[in-house]
Parts: C-alpha cells; sequence; structure tokens
C-alpha cells in the first residue's frame, strides 16, 4: 500500500498556470509521497466514484458521463514520471482542468517510487536479459488499479474506481466471479493489457466506454465541452512519449556493447549495438546484406549475441506462459480451448490452453504462430470474454515434419 502524506494545492486556471504548495505532514506518513487535492462541490447523493484521469479525451468523458448518472465523482491522477506526456506534468495539468470544468474534486497522487520499481526496473531487467517486456499489464495491476481503489477506499471513502479504458465486466452468478469482456469497439478494445486484474479491483471498477465506440466518446466530449475533446491521442507507450524512443530510454540505463550477430550454426553475419536493442521478430535495422530477409529470432544476452533466420525460423507450434492469471473462470484442472493473443494487436487464434504446475500453462497452437515473444503477454478468450492471461516464458519449434 502507498504511504502519503497530504498536500493542499491552490490552483488558479488562468494563465500563467502554477500551483502553490503549503506541506501537512502526519506522524508516520512519508513526506516523500504527496497528495495534491484541489477542491470543488461535489454534487451526487448515490455511489461515490474515484475516476482515473491522465488528462486524455478518453478518461475525462469517463468522468464525465458518471457525474451525469449522477455519481459522486472524485477525480484521482498518479503522477508516475517527470517529463511530457499523459502519465507526466502535462496530464497532469489537463486532468485539473477538466475536474474544474466538472465541478470535482482532484487529488493526484505522487506515484513515481512505484512506477520505478515496477515498471522501470522490470522493463530495464527485462531488456538486459534479452526478453521484452509488457509493462501496460504490469503498470495496470501494481502501479494503477490496485493502488488506486485502495486509495479511494482509504482516504477517499469511495464505493468504485473507474477509467477510461475500453472494456467491459458483468458478474456471473453461476461462477460467482467477475468476468472480463472486450469492449464493444473492437478496435479500441484494451482487454488485453487488463488481464492480471484481481477480482477484487473488477467487483469494484467501472468502465464506462465499455459500451462506446471512440467517435462516440468524442461526439460526447464535444457535448459536455471539455478541454479534451479535440486532444490527439496518444500512440506510444508513455515512457516512448517522455524519453522520444524506447532506445533513448533503454539507454540510460543499459550501456550498449557491440556483439555478433549469428545465424542458427552460429556463424557470424554481423555486428549489433547492444542486445537491448533488438526484439523477436525484428526485420528492419539488421544491417545486414543477406539473400533473403533475415528476421531476429533469438537474443542470448549472456553471450551477448543476437540470432537472426529467415522467416520460417521465427514460427513456433506452442509456447509456455508463467505468472498466470485466470480471470473470469477459475482456474481449470483440465485442458480447455480458446482463442488466443499473443500481442495486443494479433489476431486471436485457436489453441489448447494446459494448466501446469507453479501458476502455469502450456499454449498449443492449431497453426503456428510467428514471433512469440518472451515477456510479453499470452491472453486468451472465449468469444468476448477474457479468461485468462499471462507472461510468455519460452517458445518451442515449430513441428515441420
Amino acid at each position: 500500500m502507498l504511504r502519503l502524506s497530504r498536500v493542499l494545492c491552490v490552483i488558479p486556471f488562468e494563465p500563467p498556470f502554477y500551483m502553490q504548495i503549503n506541506r501537512l505532514g502526519h506522524v508516520g506518513v512519508s513526506l516523500e509521497k504527496l497528495i495534491l487535492s484541489i477542491n470543488f462541490p461535489v454534487f451526487s447523493a448515490m455511489k461515490k466514484v474515484v475516476v482515473g484521469l491522465s488528462g486524455g479525451v478518453d478518461s475525462s468523458t469517463a468522468a464525465a458521463i458518471l457525474c451525469e448518472q449522477g455519481y459522486d465523482v472524485e477525480g484521482l491522477t498518479l503522477w508516475l514520471m517527470r517529463g511530457k506526456g499523459q502519465c507526466c506534468s502535462e496530464g497532469m495539468v489537463d486532468a485539473a482542468r477538466i475536474c474544474e470544468q466538472l465541478g470535482i474534486s482532484h487529488h493526484i497522487v505522487d506515484t513515481r517510487d512505484s512506477f520505478q520499481e515496477y515498471i522501470v526496473d522490470y522493463l530495464v531487467s527485462g531488456y538486459s536479459e534479452g526478453i521484452t517486456p509488457l509493462p501496460c499489464s504490469q503498470c495496470n495491476r501494481a502501479v494503477k488499479f490496485g493502488p488506486m481503489l485502495n486509495y479511494a477506499r482509504q482516504e477517499l471513502a469511495g464505493d468504485y474506481i473507474a477509467t477510461g479504458h475500453y472494456a467491459r465486466t458483468r458478474y456471473d452468478a453461476d461462477r460467482d466471479r467477475y468476468q472480463l469482456l472486450r469492449a464493444i469497439d473492437r478496435n479500441k478494445d484494451q482487454s488485453y493489457f487488463l488481464y492480471d486484474l484481481p477480482q477484487d479491483v473488477l467487483a469494484h471498477v467501472l468502465f464506462p466506454l465499455g459500451e462506446k465506440h471512440k467517435p462516440e466518446t468524442r461526439q460526447i466530449a464535444g457535448q459536455f465541452n471539455l478541454s479534451t475533446a479535440e486532444k490527439p491521442e496518444s500512440q506510444d507507450l508513455c515512457l516512448v512519449e517522455a524519453n522520444g524512443s524506447m532506445r533513448a530510454f533503454l539507454d540510460k540505463y543499459l550501456t550498449p556493447q557491440k556483439g555478433d550477430v549469428v545465424d542458427q550454426s552460429g556463424r557470424v553475419l554481423g555486428q549489433h549495438d547492444g542486445v537491448h536493442h533488438y526484439t523477436i521478430g525484428q526485420r528492419k535495422g539488421l544491417g545486414i546484406a543477406h539473400s533473403e530477409p533475415l528476421y531476429v529470432i533469438g537474443l542470448d544476452a549472456v553471450n551477448n549475441r543476437v540470432i537472426v533466420g529467415d522467416r520460417a525460423a521465427t514460427f513456433a507450434a506452442e509456447c509456455t506462459v508463467q505468472r498466470v492469471n485466470w480471470v473470469s473462470i477459475a482456474p481449470p484442472d483440465a485442458p480447455i480451448r480458446a482463442e488466443v493473443q499473443i500481442r495486443y494487436r494479433s489476431k486471436p487464434t485457436p489453441a489448447t490452453v494446459m494448466p501446469l504446475d507453479n501458476n502455469r500453462v502450456r499454449i498449443v497452437f492449431d497453426e503456428p504462430q510467428s514471433s512469440i515473444t518472451p515477456g510479453q503477454a499470452a491472453v486468451w478468450y472465449d468469444g468476448e470474454v477474457l479468461l485468462g492471461g499471462g507472461i510468455i516464458e519460452r517458445q518451442s519449434p515449430a513441428d515441420k515434419g
């Protein structure tokens, strides 16, 4: 649980935008953690919902919808890191303006230490070991949703939290379990990144945009005259936004070391400028002249080698997955059939999911899949219902017989 101290902010919303902060420490609470409270009148007698606000149009519209529905709404922004972008200072300013427009309280919680530990250090460690971690699902569970719910309950007497994610939940009475479903707008569906949410969170989270299409969201934002109605969408990870590129971010923490690019037989084909600059399935940027296109098929961090092969070598028939979270169903005792996504934008593909010991599964695909990447998430569905997911551990060669 986050340890927090309070900070009272007086924030005028006319230029120039600035903050006057008075620190109010109290016994046993770390002064390095801050809560910035911007108090405006609240106008509802219904359940209290604490909305996570990034400063973007989606979370802003989610808050507006909940206000319109009569909920007692307060805004909460997590300060993840310094710099530009919706997870940084720029996003906090826009979120504060939205709360002023809606007439709701706004709280900013300094979670930079948690973000450093659970996301930055996690990414750097993974890339240094030759895997490609997926930060978003890790961030959602460890930094955002769980801490948000704890803070909403303990500090604000909140009943629910809400975000602008495109996903849906429902309660399955037969299984006594909350289910996570794809959004109506399949192009915007973000359930893949939410597979790691526990039941307690799913029972207390609202996704007001789950039944909306993106054009509807902007239309609603316009109807409420929200200042974020025409704000462009973020196209990259927050770390990429803040650092310019993933390469630039990683090079702040990992010193590039030149090494060999080799084929499957170990023959040296060229040189690389750091294993952490590459990922499974990568074709561009190898700097090797060859008779046929080459792809990264392996990263050997121990020996500082990048392994390449032809397109056929990128395919694998199965993989194992660790740190599994069973979401909409209880952990099964026998194999199940499902449609599996191995990347956010990959097409769900039929497969058999086989439970293993130690919270792991083995996934055997009906057809071999290209570029199964250790560190990324494999998430499996039954139609629109997200059954479970976990982190890809290793891959097995496709059966070419």
